[in-house]
């Protein structure tokens, strides 16, 4: 087996020179313009999505407007020109940037495009039981304590807006009147049910006033009541946890934990789940909710856009992170250009060699300053440095709001007047800009503390990434795809060096390489020394990776060099549209969708392919060792533009 040098395929076609310095400048134009549109109220909008643990029990009152805005301004750009949006991602990075040269596989590359349509590129989770998660049920679990339908419609749209107010504490009311218009006993019942399983947090008793029944609804143990799910009117014998099947369609995992909390009016740190998926994505995958009924679960789907929920199940345990045994993909390349001899060698290479376990380019960013430069920053106690990073002016594609606070920010280092230009005061930008207001521009590392932990640690651990890449890429320059003496192998959970006379005994899928830590070794070849070489130019000391704030403290850990994937299948198949779906989803079974009949001498073909693989690992990485292309944002939407054109 030879490795093999990368070598990028461009489809682009060739542009003027006119045409490459208007671009930005239209690009950016358009983004402003959306966002004034967007922000016509002059209110003040703060973000709710991408929150950490850290941030999910922070919901304050009067958001919920502010967060319909923050979404319209996040997604006002996402479908903009693809051909502007092509010139500003010219600033973007490819895969050398960040180590990724190298393959495995000896067959000629090959171009196609990755997630032409989000719906080309389709996830389902692997359990810890092995199981893969499908939506293929909307039934709810029989239940004698489940309220009944009529719960989730006695109360008016008038009532429930009252109510949520209320709950949230946005007015000045301590209770709510809801006057009963059949007043039977029966009634009554169902609005104080309806009043208590929908809102958690209050309570309500009945009274007469002016001959009339009025049920009032009112906090009964302050502001924590909204935190906690209802304990009391739980069943004893149900287990205390739905579990369910969340099939989502081009959002990733916190947005839709986020969107269902607040359907649901209650906190998002009462769902768990065990891994976060792609955005731009069909996904499937098992989510927890404490103490919330199926019923009401399932009544979310008739309101949701682009959510199912279904395959419901009471459980005693949360699920948690890390706890499944991986993904399996379903994946659509359009247009390819391969022969089929090209294709089933490079199938069969990834079906038995398999591919390097590179870090993938979401890792990295997509603007002009990578996470892993501030991440080296941090762990140099450059704060200087990782301010600077964040804030000031890149090129590339960029939200216009964004474009202008690091405009301000580059003419005034005022905080105050960059926070100004910026309505999404939750992205990473804002969050420090608040945190320099509120500690001045002497205590850098206090202000960024108030970034939410695991943002922070996300740059650390790209600049582990980046150094991972770069070592394995030597690694395998050096070596080549067979085990040697000083290579590093797992036996448990401890690594040990491979010695001359046990060498015979492991082939290159044993191996690992360390990401640099206090906790970890390192091989004992060329690469060793490679890896405190690479440190050294960075300022580093390989020998002491602790830091003065225990946060930022590397520990390392292992990762294997080789990745084989599991129940690798694919098909060759033609079409004439590229807007038609290439195969039927779990929505679409359900739903009783026929796959559109495809001509057998299309226009174009595609490459449809299916394979499994462990957490932590890139799919993107797999794809990119069949195509033999650059599988970065940057190189794919030029391939994508090329072909729109």
């Amino acid at each position: 087996m030879e490795t093999v040098e990368m070598n990028s395929v461009s489809l682009k076609r060739p542009r003027s020179e006119d045409d490459v310095a208007n671009a930005d400048e239209i690009k950016r134009q358009k983004i402003l313009e959306k966002s004034k549109a967007g922000n016509d109220s002059g209110q003040s909008i703060e973000n709710v999505t991408e929150q950490s643990e850290d941030t999910k029990s922070a919901i304050i009152p009067n958001e919920e407007s502010e967060e319909q805005e923050e979404e319209e301004l996040e997604d006002s750009d996402e479908d903009g020109d693809p051909e502007s949006f092509a010139d500003m991602m010219k600033h973007g990075l490819t895969e050398s940037d960040v180590g990724i040269t190298k393959f495995v596989s000896s067959h000629k590359g090959f171009s196609g495009i990755l997630k032409e349509r989000y719906s080309d590129f389709v996830v389902h989770e692997i359990g810890k039981d092995g199981r893969v998660s499908h939506l293929d049920d909307f039934s709810v679990p029989v239940d004698d304590e489940d309220p009944s339908e009529e719960t989730f419609t006695v109360l008016s749209d008038e009532d429930k807006q009252r109510l949520e107010e209320l709950q949230l504490f946005k007015n000045k009311e301590t209770s709510v009147a809801i006057e009963v218009m059949e007043d039977t006993k029966e009634k009554r019942t169902i609005i104080h049910q309806a009043v208590k399983s929908l809102f958690p947090g209050l309570e309500t008793k009945t009274e007469d006033r002016d001959g009339k029944k009025y049920i009032i609804a009112y906090h009964a143990a302050g502001k924590k009541a909204l935190a906690n799910p209802r304990k009391h009117s739980w069943p004893k014998s149900r287990g205390s946890y739905c579990h369910f099947v969340l099939y989502k369609e081009n959002k990733d995992t916190m947005d839709a934990i986020n969107v269902l909390s607040k359907f649901l009016r209650v906190k998002p740190n009462i769902f768990s789940y065990m891994g976060t998926k792609d955005k731009r994505a069909i996904t499937v995958q098992e989510i927890a909710v404490l103490r919330i009924t199926a019923q009401r679960l399932a009544h979310l789907n008739k309101c949701l856009m682009n959510f199912k929920l279904g395959n419901f199940s009471y459980k005693n345990h949360p699920l948690k992170l890390g706890e499944l045994q991986g993904n399996h993909f379903t994946v659509v390349l359009r247009n390819i250009t391969g022969t089929d001899d090209q294709i089933e060698q490079a199938m069969h290479s990834l079906r038995e060699i398999g591919f390097i376990n590179y870090y993938g380019m979401q890792r990295f960013g997509t603007t002009a300053v990578p996470t892993y430069q501030i991440g080296r920053a941090i762990l140099q106690n450059n704060w200087n440095e990782v301010m600077d990073l964040i804030l000031k002016p890149r090129p590339g594609a960029e939200k216009g709001y964004l474009v202008k606070c690091r405009e301000e920010w580059a003419k005034t280092k005022d905080p105050a007047a960059a926070l100004k230009k910026l309505p999404v005061k939750r992205c990473v930008e804002g969050q420090l800009l608040r945190g320099l207001l509120k500690y001045g521009m002497k205590n850098i590392i206090s202000a960024f503390g108030i970034i939410p932990r695991n943002n922070r640690l996300m740059y650390i651990h790209s600049y582990q990434s980046y150094v991972w890449n770069n070592m394995v890429s030597k690694r395998i320059e050096e070596y080549g795809l067979r085990a040697v003496p000083g290579d590093l192998v797992l036996k448990g959970a401890t690594a040990v060096h491979i010695e001359e006379d046990d060498v015979d005994n492991y082939t290159i899928h044993d191996v690992v390489m360390p990401l640099p830590g206090f906790d970890v070794i390192y091989p004992k070849h060329k690469i060793g020394e490679a890896y405190k070489e690479m440190l050294v130019a960075d300022n580093l000391d390989i020998n002491n990776m602790r830091h003065k704030i225990r946060d930022y403290s590397l520990s390392g850990a292992y990762r294997k060099i080789i990745i084989r994937p599991q129940n690798v299948n694919w098909e060759v198949v033609a079409y004439d549209d590229p807007k038609i779906p290439l195969f039927t989803t779990d929505l679409d079974k359900l739903e009783g969708k026929p796959l559109p009949v495809l001509p057998t001498d299309g226009k174009f073909r595609a490459l449809k392919m299916e394979f499994s693989l462990p957490p932590s690992t890139y799919a993107t990485m797999a794809i990119r060792e069949v195509l033999k292309m650059d599988t970065s944002i940057k190189n794919q939407t030029q391939l994508n533009t090329t072909w729109l054109r």
